[in-house]
Parts: C-alpha cells; sequence; structure tokens
C-alpha cells in the first residue's frame, strides 16, 4: 500500500498555477491508473488507485489532494497515513521546486524542505526529514518578482508545453516510484528530459 500526496491550494483561484502542480500530477495519475474518486477525506479530495503493470504486478495507492492550503499541508498527510497505518518510506510527497529548471524532476528519498512551506510543515509533523518526495522544477522567480507572487502565477504560454510534459512524465515516475523502488526511479528520473539511463 503507497500513498501519493500531492502538494497546491484548494479553489479555481490556484487551479493550475505554479504552486499547484502537484495536484496536476495526482490528476493524471488518477487518470493513467482509472482510479475511483475523488471523494472528500483526510482534509483533502482522495483517489484509490489500483494499477496494474504488464508483468502481472499490481498494487494499491491511494492518492491524495490535500484542502488544507500548502503551509498546513501536514496535517491532511498525517491524518492519512495514520488511518491507514503508512510508513513513511511508503509516502511520497509530489511538489513543485523553485530551484529546478521548468520541467525538470528530481526524486529524494530525505532532504530539507528546501524553503518550500508545504514540505516544511509535513517535516515538522512528523518529526523527520526521511520523507520521499519528487519535485517538478516551475524555474527561479524573476527579479523583479516577489517569490510568493510568482508561485501562484500560471505557466506562460512558452512554458504550457514543457510542464504538460513534465506531468506525464512525474505520473510516470510516481508508477515506477510504487512498482520498483526509490533507488530504480532515482536512476531514471534524476537527469534532464533526454538523458534517461536504459
Amino acid at each position: 500500500m503507497k500513498l501519493v500526496i500531492g502538494l497546491g491550494n484548494p479553489g479555481r483561484k490556484y487551479a493550475r498555477t505554479r504552486h499547484n502542480i502537484g495536484f496536476e500530477v495526482v490528476e493524471e495519475a488518477a487518470r493513467r491508473w482509472l482510479a475511483t474518486g475523488p471523494k472528500a477525506a483526510f482534509g483533502g479530495m482522495a483517489y484509490d488507485a489500483r494499477p496494474t503493470l504488464g508483468d502481472g504486478r499490481t498494487a494499491r495507492v491511494v492518492l491524495l489532494q490535500p484542502h488544507t492550503f500548502m503551509n498546513c499541508s501536514g496535517r491532511a498527510v498525517r491524518d492519512i497515513a495514520g488511518f491507514y497505518k503508512t510508513k513513511l518510506d511508503d509516502i511520497l510527497i509530489v511538489l513543485d521546486d523553485l530551484a529546478l529548471p521548468t520541467g525538470q524532476l528530481r526524486l529524494r528519498v530525505n532532504g530539507s524542505a528546501g524553503g518550500h512551506n508545504g514540505l516544511s510543515d509535513i517535516i515538522r509533523l512528523f518529526g523527520s526529514n526521511c520523507v520521499p518526495r519528487l519535485r517538478i522544477g516551475i524555474g527561479a522567480a524573476p527579479e523583479f518578482m516577489d517569490t510568493a507572487d510568482y508561485v501562484l502565477q500560471r505557466f506562460g504560454d512558452n512554458e504550457t508545453e514543457t510542464m504538460r510534459q513534465a506531468v506525464l512524465r512525474a505520473s510516470q515516475a510516481v508508477e515506477d516510484w510504487v512498482f520498483n523502488g526509490a533507488t530504480r526511479t532515482m536512476d531514471i528520473y534524476n537527469q534532464r528530459p533526454g538523458q534517461d539511463s536504459d
């Protein structure tokens, strides 16, 4: 049993903004796996999925979009993890990252929050930085723009296709994490697009 938590903010005002890329990956994974839902649960919207690979392997994955707002994401993650008695290494947080180039992915199994308030709240409530996370680059804010304003912007026309591909690639990375574990998934995805290992 795995939990995949895509971070973002609820409401139409925040839909498709840079800070909500985690929500988009959850929606794509749910579509990919023909998941049931979403339904209101654990302070957010949850999907229940049973992905199956061509080799017959199956898994159960619950996907969640917390609706507690970004800075309080930890509450929803704590609630769902407590309900399913899920270990930290069976939870994957999907989030945006200002420090990565637009569309680039990076999976880590531990580390600091890197200035991300949602991940910081999760680390604080669990009392551990050993929280697997899949970061999706949204690019750095322009020098003239406040970071808080930047992450709440929608992507520009010149970024739309890059981010569409990033969401598709991230949903595949989530599936690989579910079935093949973190180490193999990091080997594949912690590179610039187009530079995959065999």
